[in-house]
Order: structure tokens, then C-alpha cells, then sequence
């Protein structure tokens, strides 16, 4: 489990072909690998993944075809990510519970400054949409978030600088894709409505 509190920004050194899959290098400055173990999970981009190698600050993880396909920005060697490591039960739960899951992919619809922070309205695909409320959490590219709106298929958030001083959403723009994960609580809701119902059609 995650809490989409960012602890560093990391990069893809690369990303080698393993027989469909992709194991990925990433290169740390300051998420600290001195507690980290073989086996251990981090999220990238938030994506849970598991280190299988450590090299001083670098740790290496593989990724199987099936993730890939429903996620983005694994595959780009150069490109700059959001990093967390799991939580331990006496961390603090700075944003919400994340499980590094990534439930589909959303494309930035708009990304501009308003003044004391940037607002930033993501299409989701529309089998998420109805996950998705109004002060709910949503977590894009592993970070912990609060929507503000919801049209459609489409929401909208607000960064405050230090969200983009301290992540990757800084670099987004209008067209980029982005792992998206909804709230587990509504996955919970749905689920136990829909038991309910199959018990008293």
C-alpha cells in the first residue's frame, strides 16, 4: 500500500525488452535505498512494482506485458517519474490509501495557471467515470489528489506549486496520457451494491 505522497522524482536510465515485459532502471537522488530489500515494493508513476536488483541509489524493477498495457510511461527510457516506497504501519498517511494499481489511463485535457496554484482537468476513460466524485480522491501518475470537478467523463484538480515543484506533473501538457487509480473505497461501494443486488434481485 501507497499513500500518493511523492518521495522523489526518479529517472528511467532504461528499459530493456524481457521477453514482452520490460525491466526498467531507475536512477534515485533522494528517495534513499539503505531500507529497501530484494522483493520490496515501490510505485512508479504509480505503478506498484518490485525491486529485483540494488545499485547504490539505482534499484532495477520488471514489468510484464500485461501492465504495460494498461499503463504509460514505463516504456520511455529518459523520462523523469514519480517515486514511492510502500508504506510501513507506522508511517503517517499524508493522502490516501493507494494500492498502485492503476485502474486505466486518462489524457490531460487542460493544464493552466489560475494564479495561486494550476488547474488541471484529465479525461478519464469512461468505465471510471463513475468512480469518480466531487472532494474524492484520485491518484494521476502516483500522486494523491483531491477533485474539485466532474463533467462527464472529465475532472478537474488543483496543484499547488510545491505538488509541482516536488512531482513530475510539472511536465505535463495538454494530450498526455496519465495513470489514473480511483479511490479503493468506491471500488468497495460498488462491489457490495452489486452483491445486494444479485442476493435480492
Amino acid at each position: 500500500m501507497f499513500s500518493g505522497i511523492i518521495a522523489d522524482t526518479g529517472l528511467i536510465k532504461s528499459a530493456q525488452n524481457r521477453e514482452g515485459g520490460l525491466r526498467l532502471t531507475v536512477a534515485t537522488e533522494v528517495l534513499g535505498m539503505d531500507d529497501v530489500q530484494l522483493g520490496d515494493s515501490i510505485a512508479v508513476n504509480g505503478v506498484c512494482l518490485t525491486v529485483v536488483e540494488i545499485d547504490g541509489n539505482d534499484f532495477s524493477v520488471e514489468v510484464s506485458r500485461e501492465t504495460l498495457d494498461c499503463t504509460t510511461g514505463l516504456e520511455r527510457q529518459g523520462a523523469h517519474i514519480n517515486l514511492e516506497k510502500a508504506l510501513r504501519l507506522c508511517d503517517r498517511l499524508g493522502g490516501h490509501l493507494v494500492s498502485g494499481h492503476v485502474d486505466g489511463v486518462g489524457e490531460v485535457v487542460a493544464f493552466n495557471d489560475i494564479g495561486e496554484s494550476w488547474r488541471l482537468v484529465v479525461r478519464a476513460p469512461q468505465v471510471l467515470a463513475k468512480y469518480i466524485a466531487v472532494k474524492g480522491s484520485i491518484t494521476i501518475n502516483g500522486v494523491s489528489l483531491t477533485v474539485n470537478r466532474v463533467a462527464g467523463c472529465e475532472f478537474e484538480v488543483n496543484l499547488i506549486p510545491h505538488t509541482l515543484e516536488v512531482t513530475t506533473l510539472n511536465e505535463l501538457e495538454k494530450g498526455a496520457r496519465v495513470n489514473l487509480e480511483i479511490d479503493l473505497i468506491a471500488r468497495y461501494v460498488e462491489r457490495m451494491m452489486q452483491a445486494e443486488k444479485e442476493q435480492n434481485p
